[in-house]
């Protein structure tokens, strides 16, 4: 067992630690290979009661998915092996998303600090989602050439109006009075007593009820209110921006909008990868109409249309190597890219199809 992730039983709880504070409990291929099958095994062990994951070190949850490790790996010379990476990780992490999605047991997640990308896939699927005062949740993938993945196309539909088009194509940054408000948080509990919500967990009475009940009862006794959701308060002005079809629609009416916040969303769109945007207006409104299993499928296609493309390289570069925040897009502006351009990213590829392991 890798030690970047720690999997241990207490009493009848199961509990993963993702231990890579120094990259922030980034996930990569190894974590997700060694989480499966536990995570598996708890699902069919009728000792095991709940399941709680957490993340060490204090600073974030998880801040995402390891992509910049998927990025070298593409920028090696061509052969066989150039794309490997990127169908192996991809692949690991959407089974591991799609086990948490259906697993048959309360899943908790501990959301302390940052929470971005994988780190949502982590966490949303699972039934209950405990976030602190520390929580940065985001996701940001189209600064650097992707689009909101890991259940991103089924779940950003759902959260209210319009709130979830505006955070897959802008990234912005929520906190906990946002989670809770999008219906993403289930409590808000103080980071400091995360380990005593653990403890109590641990030391519950499991043959009181049923298990979620138990959950939900030791949860309720530590939530407390985090205030007022500034999401919240400005979903009017989402809803009438983000309404539209088109991502040029989407500017115009930010620009008819007028004010700080739209200037400064606007500002922000315009530099987002232009594919990126177009891709994921049309991954989300997909997703309006489609459940959880095919929303998947989509998304591990795009994970290889869109990891092949050199805007992912280059928005790596940019954001997370060499940090200049300056990428060359390609193509660079949002008239350069056609819908038929858009289209041919959703096509069908022989041998990147996906389906979950059997279990």
């Amino acid at each position: 067992m890798s030690d970047d992730v720690l999997l241990e039983t207490r009493g009848a709880v199961g509990v993963v630690t993702l231990n890579r504070p120094k990259a922030l409990n980034a996930l990569d291929l190894g974590m997700c290979r060694a989480m499966y099958p536990r995570l598996d095994a708890w699902a069919k062990d009728p000792a095991v009661k709940a399941v709680v994951i957490r993340g060490a070190g204090g600073r974030a949850f998880c801040a995402g998915g390891d992509v910049r490790a998927v990025a070298a790996s593409l920028s090696t010379p061509q052969g066989e092996g150039q794309a490997r990476l990127s169908r192996e990780f991809f692949r690991a992490e959407y089974a591991l998303n799609h086990l948490i999605h259906h697993f048959g047991k309360p899943f908790i997640a501990l959301v302390d600090g940052i929470c971005m990308g994988g780190g949502l896939g982590l966490s949303v699927h699972g039934a209950y989602r405990v976030v602190t005062e520390k929580l940065v949740l985001a996701m940001p993938e189209t600064a650097i050439g992707l689009f909101p993945d890991v259940g991103g196309g089924w779940f950003l539909p759902r959260f209210p109006g319009e709130s979830g088009t505006y955070l897959g194509l802008t990234g912005a940054r929520c906190s906990a009075a946002d989670a809770l408000w999008l219906g993403y948080a289930t409590h808000h509990v103080e980071s400091a007593r995360l380990d005593a919500v653990l403890e109590a967990l641990v030391g519950a009475e499991w043959g009181s009820g049923t298990a979620s009940a138990v959950v939900e009862r030791v949860l309720a006794g530590f939530h407390a209110d985090p205030g007022t959701s500034a999401l919240g308060v400005q979903h009017a002005g989402i809803d009438r921006c983000f309404a539209a079809e088109r991502v040029d629609d989407i500017l115009q009416a930010l620009e008819a909008e007028g004010t700080p916040w739209a200037q400064e969303t606007w500002a922000t769109l315009m530099r987002m990868c232009p594919m990126s945007l177009k891709v994921t207006l049309h991954q989300l409104r997909m997703g309006r109409t489609r459940d959880y299993d095919e929303m998947v499928t989509v998304e591990y296609l795009l994970s290889q249309t869109m990891t092949a493309r050199a805007d992912f390289r280059e928005g790596i570069r940019a954001v997370l190597v060499d940090k200049d925040n300056k990428p060359r897009w390609q193509p660079p502006t949002l008239s350069d890219v056609s819908d038929a351009d858009v289209e041919a990213c959703f096509a069908p590829l022989p041998g990147n199809d996906w389906s979950p392991p059997a279990r």
